[in-house]
């Protein structure tokens, strides 16, 4: 029952890091940009988000679109950096995610954590603030919280592969992906690169803050360091499910396995943990599921072409 619960649990946490998963598969699968600022722009959607709905009572709902509009502009100035001052796009990352960190201390005011304290007066997190709304009957139960997170992230999960699908088949977004694929060729045709590259950026990292503000207001705390690893999750989550949907041509359903991969991710781990795995080991258990995933899938072909020579 226990390892049920816990599983119910990691689902309504993996729609939470699905956006994180999303914003890294445009900058790794469709723009080829090795962008490491997420790990600084998934921390700083969450500060944003809770410093505003603690310090400014601000709606936590508002308090997630000052957090995603923060990620955009973390994602714009890794852009700038690498199209107008020519510093190449690991570099760029890297200085923007060093940054951030200063940055985001700041933005929480020295403080290592900001927990939102529901118990003050006007400050509420997204779950709570539903909760609030449903009679005591409904709250009193155990699985509230989970079930409530469950639906939060699968509606912003629903919004976020109709919005990307819809994006990215208008003209621009064509022209992004035609960036990522032949940079040369999309540049021949007239089309300013550069522009492209700094809004797939800023959109990316705009959802990879998203994400970040999501995780801070269900687990009602946000952390400095909260974004450590985010980079290796998104490449874990989007591997899994491009190896579960590696038959899937279409752009909509392999939006649809990345948030399948993200929540598979999620599952594994709780399970893992509730074997007996040390949580100091989860990084340790995500780079071993990211190279099975990547290797397998290589290795199986050659298998077989020996079998049938």
């Amino acid at each position: 029952m226990s390892i049920l619960l816990a599983m119910f649990s990691a689902v309504s946490q993996g729609m939470l890091w699905a956006m994180l998963a999303l914003g890294v598969y445009i900058t790794f699968r469709l723009l080829d940009f090795a962008d490491l600022t997420c790990e600084g722009s998934f921390a700083l959607g969450g500060c944003v988000s809770a410093v505003l709905t603690v310090n400014l009572h601000m709606n936590p709902y508002l308090s997630l679109l000052c957090g995603f509009l923060a990620g955009m502009i973390a994602g714009l100035v890794t852009g700038v950096l690498n199209t107008k001052l020519k510093i190449p796009p690991i570099l760029a990352g890297i200085l923007s995610m060093i940054s951030l960190y200063s940055i985001n201390l700041r933005i929480m005011l020295n403080q290592a954590n900001v927990p939102i304290n529901i118990r003050e007066e006007g400050v509420s997190s997204i779950v709570t603030a539903i909760q609030d709304l449903l009679p005591e009957s409904i709250t009193s139960m155990s699985q509230t919280q989970n079930v409530i997170t469950l639906c939060i992230g699968l509606l912003f999960c629903v919004l976020s592969v109709a919005v990307l699908y819809w994006f990215f088949g208008t003209e621009m977004g064509s022209a992004i992906r035609a960036t990522g694929n032949n940079e040369k060729m999309i540049r021949a045709l007239g089309v300013n690169t550069d522009t492209t590259k700094i809004i797939a950026l800023a959109i990316s990292n705009g959802f990879i803050a998203l994400s970040g503000a999501l995780v801070a207001q269900a687990q009602k705390v946000a952390d400095v360091g909260m974004g450590t690893g985010a980079i290796v999750i998104g490449l874990a989550s989007i591997v899994i499910g491009e190896v579960l949907f590696s038959k899937v041509i279409s752009f909509k359903w392999k939006l649809v396995s990345i948030v399948v991969g993200s929540i598979i991710y999620r599952v594994i781990v709780a399970i893992v943990l509730q074997l007996g795995l040390r949580s100091s080991d989860l990084k340790l258990l995500t780079a071993i599921l990211v190279a099975a995933a990547l290797s397998i899938p290589r290795l199986l072909p050659k298998k077989n072409k020996k079998g049938v020579a």
